[in-house]
């Protein structure tokens, strides 16, 4: 995960000790610790009662002439939560208060981050005039308004619940935006229930068809009648940040929802056919310690020496086995004192503190090109990249070995014998004698590790 600053307090921060609010030992205290916590420098000041947080907004509006908003009894315009959407609310601590004429006022706990007002005002296509508050009450304000617009709410599991039936919420005659995410939330929940973990929505001739797959096969659980598809896919696309307007052009996105006690992410695909948009969700839980995912220490001491030395660790093992998972978890287990982590990934299933995670979006022409280009420039020590796209990224990804870096990717194979068959063609020429450790997810319960010495075995 990138650094976390605040660019307003990074700027002013030795006009604290100017203003004789705050000792320069103290500032120079609490730069340390931001950066070993991985918080900004304000939130330092406060925890540690160097400054109260009313003093140091009151000084922010004085120095920058940017007026303080308190949000605490604060009522801000509904319509305008269209204009920024959650994640982005949540990426840079930012809520819109209200509309007059092309000017879209925000409060924000970094009014001088301007790659963000940036992005606000290319996303939105208005003028943005900031306005200072506490990081907190921007934090709380976001869950808050966005909580109803931008979830589908808690899905409560009852383990006796066996025969599940999201088609019995159609009996519902209102067309209401509630009466979607009910909807939504039903489908979500017998597909948790079921195991299943990857779902497709597929225009049919009367509607929309909604598919669990369960292993290789894929199963029918019912259709959504053409009244509803339209305020459907919108309202999914919506909760997932995706155009609900487009519909020509692939999109990818994320849709975060709880079960119980769990904080679940699904990516979201949609994808343009003759027929209409075709959607694929595939469900993540949130990952596990390395010690709690059922390996043993000898394999777990396997793993952490793979990952210590330059080469490849590869996670293989048939489609929705749990790979993804396993790696979310070594990632998590990594070292992260000077080291430098980082991730390409399609869609990041959940946040990972200290790496650095790496979206690819071929809308603005960030793909796998660029980051062949480019990513040597961050000095990266250790890399995840999901998946072997191409020839040319298995080969140059394969040549970083040879420069001391570390790589975890993941293979796609049904058992062994699979893995052995793929591996033995001649694109993986270079790529094979790098591999210094597989661990194969036969299922939730059933993990292999194979260290080098093991792999020369049954590897041709």
């Amino acid at each position: 995960m990138e650094r976390v600053t605040n660019k307003t307090l990074e700027k002013l921060k030795y006009d604290l000790v100017r203003d004789g609010l705050v000792s320069y030992d103290d500032i120079e205290k609490a730069h340390e610790l931001a950066d070993s916590q991985n918080v900004n420098i304000g939130t330092i000041l406060i925890k540690s009662n160097l400054i109260s947080e009313e003093v140091l907004l009151k000084f922010l509006e004085n120095k920058l002439h940017i007026p303080y908003v308190d949000l605490k009894d604060y009522t801000l315009d509904k319509s305008c939560l269209s204009y920024i959407n959650y994640i982005d609310a949540q990426k840079y601590k930012i809520i819109p208060l209200f509309k007059i004429e092309n000017v879209l006022t925000v409060a924000m706990a970094d009014p001088l981050d301007l790659f963000a007002i940036d992005k606000i005002v290319e996303k939105t296509g208005c003028d943005i005039e900031p306005v200072v508050c506490a990081e907190s009450l921007v934090l709380e304000k976001i869950e808050e308004y966005y909580h109803n617009e931008n979830s589908v709410g808690q899905i409560n599991i009852d383990e006796n619940e066996n025969k599940l039936d999201w088609q019995e919420e159609l009996n519902n005659d209102v067309l209401s935006d509630e009466h979607i995410q009910i909807l939504i939330r039903a489908i979500l929940k017998q597909a948790i229930t079921n195991g299943v973990h990857e779902l497709f929505f597929e225009h049919v001739p009367n509607g929309l068809s909604v598919n669990f797959r369960q292993g290789n096969e894929i199963i029918n659980t019912g259709q959504i009648p053409s009244v509803l598809v339209v305020p459907f896919l919108s309202k999914l696309k919506t909760l997932s940040s995706l155009d609900a307007n487009v519909c020509e052009l692939p999109q990818l996105g994320k849709l975060v929802f709880k079960a119980e006690d769990l904080t679940l992410t699904a990516s979201i695909s949609a994808f343009p056919t003759i027929n209409g948009e075709r959607i694929s969700l595939k469900i993540y839980k949130p990952p596990k310690k390395l010690n709690e995912i059922g390996l043993s220490e000898n394999q777990i001491n396997t793993i952490r020496y793979s990952l210590s030395t330059p080469g490849i660790t590869l996670v293989c093992g048939a489609s929705l086995a749990g790979k993804t998972h396993i790696i979310y978890s070594l990632l998590n287990d990594l070292p992260k004192e000077n080291k430098n982590i980082m991730t390409i990934e399609s869609i990041a299933k959940y946040n990972l503190d200290n790496i650095n995670q790496c979206e690819l979006n071929e809308n603005i022409g960030f793909n796998m090109d660029k980051v062949m280009r480019f990513i040597e420039f961050q000095s990266p020590d250790i890399i995840y990249f999901e998946g072997i796209t191409s020839k040319n990224a298995l080969d140059y990804f394969s040549s970083l070995i040879f420069k001391n870096k570390i790589l975890i990717t993941e293979f796609l194979a049904d058992n062994m014998a699979d893995l052995n068959k793929k591996l033995s063609y001649s694109d993986f020429e270079m790529f094979k004698p790098l591999i210094s450790c597989i661990i194969f997810v036969h299922s939730q319960s059933r993990i292999e590790v194979f260290d080098k010495t093991d792999l020369s075995k049954f590897l041709n």
